[in-house]
C-alpha cells in the first residue's frame, strides 16, 4: 500500500482520484491522457478508462507499459492483473489493423472480381433503405486491409457488416475493400472494437501557393502552435487525418492556417456559422498572403466556391424537406480539395459523418476545444476525421499566460414557496425550466453586474422569454438567432469598441464569438446537462486580459431543484481541466426577508 498515492484503480475500469494530496493534480493531467471524467464529488474524482480513451492515447504514442506504469505511479494498491491484461489487450488492437493502397505486386498477382456491394442510400426516422449493386473491380481500385494474424482476419469476414462492404480475402492476413468503402470500413471496424491505422494516404489536391504573414512580416506562430501543426502533419510529413484539442483562445484558427501552409493546396473550411465564416475570411485576409478574390464565403448569404472556401455545417445540411436531398454536400467534391478543415469538429452534424466517410482521401482537419459530444458520436469523429493528435491541457495554457486565469463560481439562488409548489406540480423538463427560469436570477444579475462594474461582460441563457425579461429589466441589448446578421454583427463591434459594456446572448453566442474583451459571464440557463457548451460559454472569455489576466465565471443554479444535478453534469469537463467551482449562496430574493445584493461564500469547492 501507499497511503500518499492519489488514486483507487478499480476492476471494472474506474479510477478514484482522492483530490487535496500533493501529486493529486499531476495524477489528474496523467489520467485526462487515458481516462474520462465520470463524477467530480469534492473528495473523489471518478475516471472511466474506455476503449475509445486509450485509442485516442495510442494515437499520441502512449503504449499499453506507459499507461500501466502511469496507473502504479499514482495507484495506493495493487492494481488488479486482469484489468492490466485488458488494458495490453485494447491498447494494442490500436496497429493489429492497417489499411494501405495495393502495391504494385499485388495489382498483377489478383485479377479483377464480382463483388455484390450494399450501401445505405437513405437514412430516415423510419429506418435505412439498403440497396445491393453489383460491381466489377480491379485491385487497383481497392485498398488493402492488413491483419495481424489470420485469426483476426477470420473473425472479421464472418461480420455480416463487413461483407456487406466488399471484403475479400487475397491471402492469410490480408483482403481487399473497394476504395469507395474506405470511411465506411473504418467506422465500422472501429464500432466491432478494432481501430485501423489508415495508412492509404492522400490527394494532393489542386496547387495553392502563399505565405503566412504580410508583405515582408512573417507571422509568428507559438510553441504550442507548431507543434500542434506538426502533430498533424506527422514524423514522415504525410500525415493528413486527425483532431488538434485546445481551448477557445488558443489560436485555432492560427493552427488552421499553420496547417494549410504546410500542405499548400486548396482548402474547404466547415464552421459553425455565417459570424464565425467570416471571422475565419478575416483572418485569412490580415495573415496571409492569399489574394482576396481566392477566397469565397458559402453560406446562407453567399454561394462562393473558391481556392479557399469557408462554408457553414448548416447549409451542408439544408434540404427542401425532410426526406429531401442535401442539396449543397456536392461542395464537399466540387473542386479538388486538398484539406477539409472542420472548425468545432464536435458539433459535426450526423449528415456530414455520412459525406465525410465518402472522402477518405482528401486530408481532414478537426479542431475543438472538447473532444465531448453529447450524442456519444465521439467513435465517429475517431474513424472518420481522425483520432487525437494533440491536446493542449486548458491549465498549462493559463499557467503560460497565453489564455486568463479564470474564477468559476456556482452561484446558488433559493425558490419563493410560490415556485416551489409549481416546481412540486410539474413534471420532468418543466420542473427543469421552472429552475432555470427563477425571477431571483435577476437580483443575482444585477448583484454581479453591480460588481464587477466597468468590465465587460456577457449574460448568456438558454430560454429565450427568460433573456428578453432580463434585456427589459437591464436595459441591455439582447442578441439572439432571429436577429438579423448585420444587426449581430453592429451589436458585436459596439461591444469590442467598449461602447457597451453588456451584452445578452442567446445560444448564437456559444460558438465562434470573437468577443477578446469580455472578461465576466454570467449563465443563467443552459441546455440541460451539456458538457460541450459549458466549456465553450466559460470559453468566450478565455482571451488574455490586460493587467492581472483574469476573467469570472458565474452559473446561476436554482438550489434542490433540476437545475443542481444538470449543473453538476455541465461542469465535468472543466473539472477535468482542472477549474474549481467555488459554491456560493445568494439570498436577495428570499421570501419574507428584505432584499439584499449580498453574496455569502460558504468557503466549499464544487461538491458535484
Amino acid at each position: 500500500m501507499n497511503p500518499d498515492h492519489p488514486c483507487i484503480v478499480q476492476r471494472d475500469f474506474t479510477v478514484l482520484l482522492e483530490m487535496g494530496l500533493p501529486n493529486s493534480e499531476w495524477a489528474r493531467s496523467q489520467l485526462q491522457i487515458y481516462a474520462e471524467l465520470v463524477k467530480s464529488p469534492s473528495a473523489f474524482h471518478t475516471y472511466r478508462i474506455t476503449p475509445l480513451s486509450l485509442w485516442n492515447a495510442a494515437a499520441l504514442g502512449w503504449s499499453a507499459e506507459d499507461i500501466q506504469n502511469s496507473l502504479h505511479s499514482m495507484s495506493r494498491w495493487d492494481i488488479p492483473r486482469d484489468l492490466l491484461k485488458d488494458i495490453e489487450q485494447l491498447v494494442s488492437r490500436y496497429g493489429t489493423l492497417t489499411l494501405s493502397r495495393a502495391s504494385e505486386k499485388e495489382e498483377q498477382n489478383y485479377g479483377t472480381h464480382t463483388i455484390d456491394t450494399y450501401r445505405d442510400e437513405h437514412k430516415s426516422n423510419r429506418g435505412t433503405k439498403t440497396g445491393k449493386a453489383t460491381n466489377t473491380y480491379t485491385i487497383g481500385d481497392h485498398l488493402i486491409l492488413a491483419a495481424e494474424n489470420p485469426t483476426l482476419l477470420d473473425e472479421l469476414l464472418n461480420k455480416k457488416e463487413l461483407q456487406q462492404l466488399g471484403l475479400l480475402r487475397i491471402n492469410e492476413t490480408s483482403a481487399s475493400v473497394p476504395s469507395e468503402n474506405r470511411g465506411l470500413l473504418k467506422q465500422e471496424l472501429t464500432r466491432l472494437g478494432y481501430p485501423v491505422v489508415d495508412t492509404a494516404g492522400y490527394l494532393e489536391g489542386s496547387l495553392l501557393r502563399f505565405t503566412l504573414g504580410k508583405g515582408q512580416t512573417e507571422l509568428q506562430l507559438r510553441d504550442y502552435q507548431v507543434k500542434a501543426a506538426d502533430a498533424f502533419e506527422g514524423a514522415d510529413g504525410l500525415g493528413g487525418s486527425g483532431v488538434l484539442v485546445l481551448p477557445c483562445g488558443a489560436g485555432k484558427t492560427v493552427i488552421g492556417m499553420a496547417v494549410m501552409n504546410r500542405f499548400q493546396c486548396e482548402v474547404l473550411i466547415l464552421t459553425s456559422n455565417t459570424i464565425s465564416v467570416r471571422q475565419w475570411i478575416e483572418e485569412l485576409k490580415q495573415k496571409t498572403n492569399i489574394p482576396a478574390d481566392s477566397i469565397g464565403e458559402y453560406s446562407g448569404q453567399k454561394k462562393e466556391v473558391r481556392p479557399i472556401t469557408v462554408a457553414t455545417y448548416q447549409i451542408l445540411t439544408h434540404r427542401r424537406t425532410k426526406d429531401g436531398e442535401f442539396e449543397h454536400m456536392k461542395l464537399l467534391s466540387e473542386r479538388k480539395w486538398g484539406l477539409i478543415i472542420y472548425d468545432e469538429v464536435h458539433l459535426l452534424p450526423a449528415p456530414v459523418f455520412r459525406a465525410t466517410a465518402d472522402i477518405q482521401a482528401t486530408r481532414r482537419l478537426g479542431l475543438t476545444a472538447t473532444l465531448v459530444r453529447e450524442d456519444g458520436c465521439e467513435r465517429d469523429v475517431f474513424s472518420l476525421i481522425g483520432p487525437k493528435r494533440y491536446d493542449m491541457p486548458w491549465k498549462e495554457l493559463e499557467r503560460q499566460g497565453w489564455i486568463a486565469q479564470v474564477e468559476c463560481v456556482e452561484l446558488r439562488l433559493p425558490m419563493t414557496t410560490e415556485l416551489l409548489e409549481r416546481s412540486m406540480r410539474a413534471e420532468g423538463r418543466q420542473q427543469y425550466r421552472i429552475a432555470a427560469e427563477n425571477p431571483a436570477k435577476l437580483e443575482a444579475v444585477r448583484s454581479l453586474l453591480q460588481q464587477h462594474k466597468g468590465i465587460p461582460t456577457l449574460i448568456i441563457g438558454q430560454y429565450l422569454d427568460q433573456l428578453r425579461k432580463l434585456a427589459q429589466e437591464l436595459d441591455v441589448p439582447l442578441i439572439t438567432g432571429s436577429m438579423t446578421q448585420s444587426e449581430r454583427v453592429r451589436w458585436f463591434d459596439a461591444f469590442r469598441k467598449g461602447n457597451i459594456q453588456t451584452l445578452l446572448v442567446s445560444k448564437v453566442a456559444n460558438f465562434a464569438v470573437d468577443l477578446p474583451d469580455a472578461a465576466v459571464a454570467i449563465e443563467v440557463s443552459g441546455s440541460f446537462g451539456s458538457r460541450q457548451e459549458e466549456a465553450q460559454r466559460l470559453g468566450r472569455i478565455l482571451r488574455p486580459k490586460a493587467g492581472e489576466n483574469k476573467a469570472y465565471f458565474y452559473a446561476l443554479v436554482t438550489e434542490n431543484s433540476k437545475e443542481t444535478d444538470f449543473a453538476a453534469r455541465r461542469q465535468l469537463f472543466l473539472i477535468e481541466q482542472g477549474y474549481e467551482y467555488a459554491i456560493r449562496r445568494f439570498d436577495g430574493m428570499m421570501a419574507g426577508r428584505s432584499q439584499k445584493d449580498e453574496i455569502e461564500d460558504d468557503g466549499k469547492k464544487k461538491e458535484a
